[in-house]
């Protein structure tokens, strides 16, 4: 497994984490949003691991908080919203879905919201940048329809993180879900999607609880 971030410190911490309980696990700090980055870290991680059969394309956003209603928001602001949100999973995916398509084989997932569908106040450049990458996402299974490479959308719904707390901080943080509840829904999700079209959007709330993890 390689783990990318843009902050150093985090991530190896979440790295020891891993290989504490025996896993095996790699740190690569980048920013998505850098226009090198995807290459850099497609060639750390083959060199880690090998060819990269999953991709989860994370990484987000939200732009200056308190989050801004569109007529404060400034076009910069929006621009690396959409460079960190669309852009950065749009080059991961450039550059790694091709020698995926050659093995025949690989899946890639996109973390999406519910601010991608719902038109919620002051999440304008985070809602319309989700938006893009779940359409993104829909074209991208279009294109790779019948390669073995599936790509999926998947909406973690509101968690307990310091992006929410930051965006929303009268938010009680009991009545949102623990992001190790969610994180291994989504990788019981990946295990299942076998079955399910290449381009389906799902929420992780909505899985079955066979599906759900054990948090």
């Amino acid at each position: 497994m390689v783990l990318v971030a843009q902050h150093a410190e985090p991530l190896r911490a979440a790295v020891a984490a891993i290989r504490a309980r025996g896993g095996e696990a790699h740190a690569v700090v980048a920013d998505v949003a850098e226009l090198a980055a995807a290459h850099a870290i497609a060639g750390q991680a083959a060199a880690l691991v090998g060819p990269v059969d999953l991709l989860v394309n994370n990484a987000s956003t939200l732009g200056p908080v308190p989050l801004r209603l569109l007529l404060d928001t400034e076009c910069e602001d929006l621009s690396r919203a959409l460079e960190v949100n669309l852009v950065g999973p749009f080059r991961l995916t450039k550059v790694l879905a091709g020698s995926m398509v050659l093995r025949g084989r690989g899946t890639i997932v996109n973390i999406s919201s519910d601010a991608a569908v719902e038109p919620y106040e002051r999440w304008g450049a985070y809602g319309a940048s989700k938006a893009a990458l779940d359409h993104l996402t829909r074209i991208w299974a279009a294109e790779l329809a019948g390669t073995g490479v599936r790509i999926f959308s998947v909406d973690p719904g509101e968690m307990n993180t310091r992006m929410h707390a930051e965006a929303m901080p009268e938010a009680d943080p009991a009545t949102l879900a623990a992001p190790a509840w969610v994180a291994a829904g989504i990788l019981a999700l990946i295990g299942e999607l076998g079955g399910a079209p290449s381009g389906t959007r799902v929420v992780v709330a909505s899985l079955a609880p066979q599906m759900r993890g054990s948090g």
